[in-house]
């Protein structure tokens, strides 16, 4: 008998899912496989991110076992470090397959464990779960999400008492417990917590609401969940600060967790957008504003001479930035690595500080004295008095106060980054981003472009190469490499840490002479990205 189908056998002794324990029946029935050796091929890892994978049956997947162990290994953490009976644990959920479930689970555990659980209403962003944290004085937060990933996939997020997701050591001190669980069967379950009514949403809209102060509210705006939970938050929101309710798109605008318009429900997918566009352009609004499925992430578009565009991350990062700036918001502004370098040039500028991170609000929303931070990846931290992680929803209505009072100028927020461009200089960035279905190539391109870096990319001189595993004083080790070339250009390359992709992030810097120069500047710049991106591609072996 082989050892893969005993240890299957196991598994299916212990699985309370009937859908699961039926699909890995089958599968046993069949004898061994691929998808058998791959479901069974060790065990999702539990990192800084949490758990992320797709549903099914066996330690390589998402599932309910899985849940009940990463449940049981966080509790015992918890006690281990000094909780009691008096400490709650908050736990929300997004609308994708099973996520109630596994929300339901690890409150049973925690209250079998003796601890409080407290389960948010409904399907909420994640936001709201970070917030409800701090704001219900929890011990940890847990929300059931896989973000952005495809529908087939599910994850575990884990927030501890000052409303920050996990770094290390915490990571892997819980992943130990979590390995020390014995039989899931075992394990003390209680009841299935105390589900929170609706004040506590209510709480969180009034702070969000509450973060831009008066001034122009005309602003006619195209909005889109992406049959995500974001949907009434958002609008809610905008109402209780002022705005007049968006045109939301109809087809996107309840949860579905098949995403059945969108090939990838990632805002930043080519695609993804084009129904909401499309009715910005029927509707004659002055913006459309997104989130992602879980709405800790926002994206804007605007019209430009092309039509409709999305605006990149770090194009946002910088508006929202010099918004803030602007108003005299004083703190650290902070950006993870592989964003711009603009928003530390901006804050110099205005005699604030800056600091830069690893990838990650886990990195970002842990800046002692922040006011402000963003990833190129979507993510914005506009108020992190409320909440110390990314917020779409926050950072959506900053987007709106901005946009709506440059509107009153006549003015777009087009317009205001060419002003940031003639102030600052063009800071052009681009992504190359490429999946990959063998995971082996992932390390074998970072090996690559260890033993063998280029000498230029894009004709400009590679000055310096940081192997950002080795770590400094300012970043801990992270497996990434940076390039540091001629005329203040850069380029990073890491592994994502979320999808099976090698990401490389460049960025151009072009000075510019006044307003009358950006769009030659801005010419120069992409012609830069492209030449960077050309040669990093051949470098790399991608």
């Amino acid at each position: 008998m082989s050892e893969l189908l005993d240890r299957a056998r196991a598994w299916l002794a212990h699985d309370p899912d009937p859908q699961t324990r039926a699909e890995l029946a089958a599968l046993i029935e069949q004898g061994e496989s691929a998808d058998l050796a791959d479901r069974f091929d060790g065990t999702l890892e539990f990192g800084t991110a949490g758990l992320r994978g797709a549903l099914g049956a066996g330690p390589n997947r998402m599932n309910r076992v899985v849940v009940t162990r990463a449940a049981a290994g966080l509790a015992a953490y918890l006690l281990d470090n000094g909780a009691t009976a008096a400490d709650s644990v908050v736990i929300g959920y997004d609308a994708r397959h099973n996520s109630d479930v596994f929300a339901t689970d690890t409150a049973e555990i925690m209250t079998g464990a003796g601890l409080r659980a407290l389960l948010l209403p409904r399907p909420l962003p994640t936001p709201l779960l970070a917030f409800a944290i701090r704001h219900l004085g929890c011990v940890a937060g847990v929300m059931v999400t896989a973000s952005h990933n495809p529908p087939q996939d599910n994850g575990y997020k884990v927030y501890l008492g000052d409303g920050s997701q996990i770094v290390p050591p915490a990571d892997s001190e819980i992943a130990q417990r979590i390995a020390a669980v014995g039989d899931i069967g075992t394990l003390p379950r209680g009841g299935s917590g105390e589900v929170l009514g609706d004040d506590i949403v209510a709480a969180y809209e009034d702070a969000v609401a509450g973060i831009i102060g008066p001034g122009p509210r005309d602003l006619s705006l195209v909005y889109t969940p992406l049959h995500g939970v974001g949907g009434t938050t958002v609008v809610d929101v905008l109402q209780r600060a002022g705005f007049s309710a968006p045109h939301v798109v109809s087809q996107q605008e309840q949860p579905d967790p098949e995403f059945p318009t969108v090939s990838f429900p990632n805002p930043e997918e080519p695609g993804a957008m084009d129904l909401a566009m499309a009715l910005a352009e029927q509707v004659g609004a002055d913006l459309v504003v997104a989130n992602d499925p879980d709405a800790d992430r926002c994206a804007v578009a605007a019209p430009g001479p092309q039509g409709w565009q999305m605006l990149r991350g770090d194009e946002v990062g910088a508006l929202l930035g010099d918004h803030l700036l602007r108003q005299g918001r004083a703190g650290v502004y902070a950006n993870s690595i592989v964003s711009s370098s603009l928003l530390g040039t901006m804050a110099a500028a205005h005699g604030q500080p800056h600091e830069e991170t690893l990838t990650g609000f886990k990195w970002i929303g842990r800046v002692e004295g922040l006011i402000f931070g963003y990833e190129e990846a979507l993510g914005y931290c506009v108020d992190p008095g409320q909440v110390r992680d990314k917020d779409g929803v926050s950072a959506l209505l900053l987007v709106c106060e901005l946009a709506a009072g440059l509107k009153a100028q006549g003015r777009t927020v087009r317009d205001r980054l060419d002003e940031i461009a003639a102030a600052y200089g063009v800071h052009a960035t681009d992504q190359l981003s490429v999946r990959v279905s063998d995971l082996s190539l992932i390390p074998a391109t970072m090996e690559r472009l260890r033993q063998a870096p280029p000498e230029q990319l894009g004709g400009l001189a590679v000055l310096e190469v940081v192997d950002l595993s080795e770590g400094s004083e300012a970043l801990p080790p992270t497996d990434g490499l940076r390039f540091r070339l001629d005329q203040g250009a850069r380029v990073i390359v890491r592994p994502s840490g979320t999808e099976p992709k090698i990401k490389c992030y460049l960025e151009a810097v072009v000075p510019t002479n006044g307003s009358d120069d950006v769009p030659d500047a801005r010419a120069r710049a992409a012609a830069q990205l492209a030449a960077i991106r050309t040669d990093l591609a051949t470098a790399a072996g991608l």
